[in-house]
């Protein structure tokens, strides 16, 4: 299932290859998640940070020069623009350095006493995070990444920890409170991961032809094209859809809410369906990964309009 159209569309390649548009992501479902949550808007801060470490992890994999004659758009961008990619690197971690010290200098009285369950969310993730791709002391055949029916979920985990917890975790951590594990804050954790995890299913079909050949075991190399559509990509959002709708009605949700958080939801349904054709490299990008934009735009919306804003 290689891609056969070669885009040439330098700004898309940019936002999309540079993966400045996960960024964007991450920042906009960090926003979505706590309005949901009741919670009042981490300050720029924040948002800088966490937009920077998205950044900085997805270009991770990329950021060394190598070699590249195959057909792939994106990894020949990375190949011819390895210098960037690099650099990238360095002036990311550097700001990000400096705004951990300041964060540090400036909280650390608080710091010092954190629980030991916040210290333990805090850790959780970045930690899951790594081991998809494998500390640099273990070998790379022992990294999550390779575990291909598992890698969608560990995905899906980690972003909702990144988008859920840690923007609730900054303003704990910040007051000297304790991260509470409450039920609405775990359906919307679970929510949000399974979200992602079906996107990543989805771009487990692009990546058919290399994984199958690395025999890397993805729900789509072990059961097929079909039946991935059929018994996964199509079947967890109609569950999601249940689960939300039933949550909804019992808490009493008002119909715009209902209506613009099921919007998502109808999407990843209809481009499962779409995934029966052949679709380009930056179709993957733009239109699957444009749907966690979507789905933070239609739950910020719902709850400006329905509940009051929180700032």
């Amino acid at each position: 299932m290689a891609d056969t159209h070669r885009e040439s569309n330098p700004v898309l390649e940019w936002i999309f290859y540079g993966n400045f548009f996960y960024g964007f992501c991450a920042v906009a479902l960090a926003v979505e998640a706590v309005l949901q949550l009741g919670y009042p808007l981490n300050g720029w801060a924040f948002y800088c940070m966490l937009f920077l470490c998205t950044v900085l992890y997805y270009n991770y994999p990329y950021a060394r020069k190598y070699n590249y004659s195959g057909k792939n758009p994106r990894t020949a961008w990375y190949a011819k623009h390895y210098r960037y990619m690099f650099w990238n690197q360095v002036i990311v971690s550097l700001i990000l350095l400096a705004g951990a010290i300041i964060f540090l200098v400036q909280f650390f009285p608080i710091i010092k006493n954190i629980s030991c369950f916040n210290w333990f969310l805090v850790g959780l993730f970045p930690l899951v995070a790594g081991l998809y791709y494998g500390l640099n002391f273990l070998s790379a055949r022992y990294n999550l990444r390779s575990i291909g029916w598992l890698k969608p979920f560990i995905i899906g985990f980690t972003w909702a920890g990144l988008v859920t917890v840690y923007p609730v975790l900054w303003q704990n951590i910040q007051a000297a409170e304790s991260y509470k594990v409450v039920l609405f804050n775990s359906l919307l954790f679970i929510k949000n991961g399974m979200f992602v995890a079906v996107l990543c299913i989805m771009f487990d079909i692009k990546d058919y032809a290399t994984d199958h050949s690395s025999k890397l075991k993805t729900f789509v190399v072990q059961l097929g094209l079909r039946k991935t559509i059929f018994y996964l990509l199509i079947p967890l959002p109609i569950l999601g859809v249940v689960s939300f709708l039933s949550y909804a009605f019992t808490h009493q949700f008002s119909a715009i809410k209902i209506v613009m958080n099921m919007i998502p939801f109808l999407l990843l349904l209809a481009v499962g369906f779409a995934l029966r054709k052949r679709r380009s490299m930056l179709y993957y990008h733009v239109v699957i990964d444009g749907l966690m934009l979507v789905k933070a735009a239609c739950g910020i919306t719902a709850m400006l309009l329905s509940e009051p804003f929180i700032g």
